[in-house]
């Protein structure tokens, strides 16, 4: 069973350039419909990379972002040398 989707116009000429140069390049002809299906099964070999493609970034802060670290830091008169820090994480 097929279904159609809509898809924006560059991104069907995009698919229609690589339709072409994959015939040109192999001398076979695949259909649009194979061409998307063999770029959903090559993009879950990737899974993890398509789904962080969709993440926002964080990095780097935002004007506001650093302004909210800012404040939220305080001073506990305690000095903190590296060993303190692996002591804490590492025991």
């Amino acid at each position: 069973m097929t279904t159609e989707i809509m898809i924006p116009e560059d991104a069907k000429s995009r698919l229609e350039e690589l339709q072409a140069e994959i015939r040109l390049q192999t001398g076979r002809n695949v259909t649009q419909q194979v061409l998307v299906a063999h770029l959903i099964d090559k993009a879950y070999e990737s899974r993890s990379d398509v789904i962080d493609s969709f993440r926002e970034l964080s990095v780097p802060l935002s004007e506001d972002e650093k302004e909210a670290m800012r404040r939220d830091r305080f001073r506990s008169g305690v000095e903190t040398d590296e060993s303190d820090i692996d002591d804490v994480l590492y025991g």
